[in-house]
């Protein structure tokens, strides 16, 4: 009778002992009050007294890396989407005004590498440790079959906590109120399907030079990570000077927006406020992306927006200034009739098109 091993069939044991190994020394290194970060148990408790919550309300949040995944992969370059995919997760904490607590993961892959493992994962302890929260867990699923060699996908899972009454819901947005954005580090995590396409029609390697970033490889430069804003957000929140906080992800400004103003209200943006990065410029030019579906689909240079009263505009960009954000006023809230566009951006072709 043919013997018939786990390994044989393709999934390592020792090699996923191995990985756990080698992360341990990154979790613990995002450890924070209320949580130990220690991996191996069957689950991870956090203790939010210590945390120094006194009636806290969780929040929670999930998200992924998308098909920037497969630049990684295509690249060779691991160490970067593991941030990626903590700043999905915690910057939609923080627009509700929650402190991000504890972070845990998924990664399945169709034959463990351990290196590349263990790259991934330190790229969710950086962004963990940027973030100020734990990484107390996650999972990592060995799936030959179900994954072709070399191929892998990350979830995320966050948690966070706000004092009962503290949280921020849009409700106090009102007409007048002026519109901040925060500048992006580049594509951040969505549109990736169309940057791809775009790879491929123009015929370029990930290992030539950029044409929008000087000394960059394309990979390299396409794989910036995603901004973390949790810091500076939390820190006007907690001074009183913000509305409305916007993660602008997939759906862009035109689709994010909306998510924070109350019925009846909209925004008018100008376009001409905020420069728009040279990988957008490249998408719009050589790579035949239209204005209007650039908005819809990228963060297009602004990876948050902040809705201020305008008694407090300078005090928030202040405060924004001090915490490392670059920001720009890039609109008002304004009065919208129902069946209006809640969005309206100014000086598009113009601006992007210069």
């Amino acid at each position: 009778m043919t013997s018939r091993t786990y390994k044989a069939a393709g999934v390592d044991i020792d090699a996923g002992n191995a990985l756990v190994d080698a992360i341990k020394p990154l979790a613990k290194a995002t450890a924070r009050p209320g949580a130990a970060a220690g991996l191996g148990g069957f689950g991870a408790l956090f203790d939010l007294k210590a945390a120094g919550f006194r009636d806290p309300i969780l929040v929670a949040a999930t998200d992924g890396v998308g098909t920037k995944l497969k630049l990684a992969i295509e690249s060779g370059k691991h160490d970067t989407v593991g941030i990626d995919l903590v700043a999905m997760c915690v910057n939609d904490l923080v627009v509700q005004g929650a402190e991000p607590l504890f972070f845990l993961d998924y990664y399945a892959t169709g034959q463990l590498d351990v290196p590349a493992g263990k790259a991934i994962v330190g790229g969710i302890a950086t962004g963990c440790r940027r973030a100020g929260c734990a990484l107390v867990g996650g999972e990592t699923a060995e799936m030959p079959g179900m994954y072709t060699r070399g191929d892998y996908d990350l979830a995320g899972f966050a948690v966070g906590a706000i004092e009962r009454g503290k949280g921020l819901d849009g409700s106090g947005v009102q007409e007048g109120d002026v519109i901040l954005g925060l500048a992006s580090n580049g594509l951040h995590s969505n549109g990736f399907s169309l940057v791809r396409k775009v790879v491929a029609d123009l015929g370029l390697p990930l290992d030539g030079p950029a044409p929008f970033e000087a000394g960059s490889s394309l990979g390299s430069a396409l794989l910036a990570p995603t901004r973390i804003y949790v810091g500076p957000c939390l820190a006007a929140v907690r001074a009183g000077t913000v509305n409305a906080l916007a993660h602008i992800t997939g759906g862009g400004l035109p689709e994010n927006l909306p998510r924070v103003l109350p019925e009846g209200l909209g925004a008018d943006l100008d376009a001409s406020a905020w420069p728009l990065p040279p990988v957008f410029g490249w998408l719009l030019r050589q790579g035949g992306v239209p204005a209007d579906d650039l908005l819809r689909t990228f963060n297009c240079g602004i990876g948050m927006a902040v809705v201020v009263p305008p008694e407090a505009e300078t005090r928030a960009t202040a405060l924004f200034g001090a915490n490392g954000e670059t920001i720009y006023r890039i609109g008002r809230v304004v009065r919208r009739p129902a069946d209006a566009p809640r969005v309206s951006v100014a000086n598009l072709e113009a601006a992007w098109r210069a």
